[in-house]
């Protein structure tokens, strides 16, 4: 059962539709790209803590962008779970079922999206507590097919398909029953970041938007 905390954040994921995931080989590469996704209209950002020094950029952004929604993604330690939340994440988000995470989550009233890949994860994460199951890797675990598969017979449990999602695939995945798409690649493209140009970034952000409202 979600509680009040897990209820507020489902909506806004369901209303904003596109998580951007920042997965970026510095801190200050990290913050130009949330610069860039804020102005182009994507409003929830996932921070990965493969990212040097990501919670410095989390807390930057939870002060200058309040009405945006910032969460920690790759969060596998409970040392990772307090930075973030210290930091003032408002969700934090696993590849799989990090040890500790959702219990520090869970002791903190933050949202948690632990990972899954089969039928069984979907459902243990579920009876763990999780806000919302993410779906990952969503490509390699069968794509809009197996999400729409797993949806019919889980009807109640809120997904976010993650991992080879792109502006491409976004409505099918939509129309397969995705609450809302953890989208990292052509949002993040590294080497467009690095020659500080953002027209790329724009480009796909415009593309998603179109493919999650069109």
């Amino acid at each position: 059962m979600l509680n009040a905390k897990d209820e507020v954040l489902r909506e806004r994921l369901a209303a904003l539709k596109i998580v951007p995931v920042i997965r970026t080989p510095s801190a200050d590469l990290a913050i130009r790209a949330c610069e860039w996704l804020l102005e182009a209209g994507l409003q929830a950002l996932e921070l990965t803590f493969t990212t040097p020094d990501a919670h410095r950029v989390i807390e930057t952004f939870a002060r200058t962008a309040p009405d945006a929604l910032i969460g920690a993604g790759t969060v596998r330690t409970p040392e990772q779970a307090k930075a973030a939340i210290d930091a003032g994440a408002s969700f934090l988000v696993s590849p799989g079922a990090a040890p500790g995470v959702g219990e520090a989550a869970a002791k903190a009233g933050i949202p948690y999206l632990p990972g899954a890949a089969t039928p069984s994860e979907v459902e243990a994460r579920w009876a763990a507590g999780a806000a919302v199951v993410k779906i990952f890797p969503a490509r390699e675990c069968g794509g809009p097919g197996f999400l729409k598969a797993i949806r019919s017979v889980y009807p109640d449990i809120p997904l976010m398909p993650t991992g080879g999602v792109s502006p491409d695939t976004a409505k099918a995945y939509l129309d397969a029953g995705a609450l809302c798409l953890g989208m990292g690649g052509e949002l993040v493209p590294v080497d467009a970041l690095k020659a500080n140009d953002p027209n790329p970034v724009r480009d796909a952000a415009a593309r998603a938007l179109a493919a999650a409202y069109g």
